[in-house]
């Protein structure tokens, strides 16, 4: 593993955001569900697809407070824009389980 300088990791924005909108993403070529993510007055409304299948179903993702990287360059995923990338971690079996805060917080907050 490489280690980088605290001022690298600062440059990273890790913000929080609430799902406005979910639903499946057949085009992709792996199961994946596209979201819309509200972070807030400063950053405004996202748009990602994860690949969260085994754990989410698009209706059960609305008003979820998720993790993202919001400083990333768009990333075209077959007809879509993907301009943030949701954080998770992997279960036993390798599915994606997406990070959030376990309290509510302000749309938008930079994690710290």
């Amino acid at each position: 593993m490489d280690d980088i300088s605290f001022d690298e990791f600062l440059k990273v924005d890790i913000r929080c955001g609430t799902v406005l909108r979910a639903e499946p993403f057949p085009e992709a070529r792996k199961p994946a569900i596209k979201m819309w993510i509200d972070f807030g007055a400063e950053i405004g409304e996202r748009k990602t697809s994860a690949q969260i299948t085994a754990h989410y179903e698009p209706e059960a993702l609305v008003g979820k407070q998720v993790l993202a990287v919001v400083n990333f360059p768009p990333r075209q995923i077959g007809p879509f824009m993907s301009e943030v990338l949701v954080l998770g971690l992997p279960d036993e079996h390798g599915e994606i389980v997406l990070i959030g805060p376990d309290h509510d917080v302000p749309r938008g907050g930079r994690m710290h």
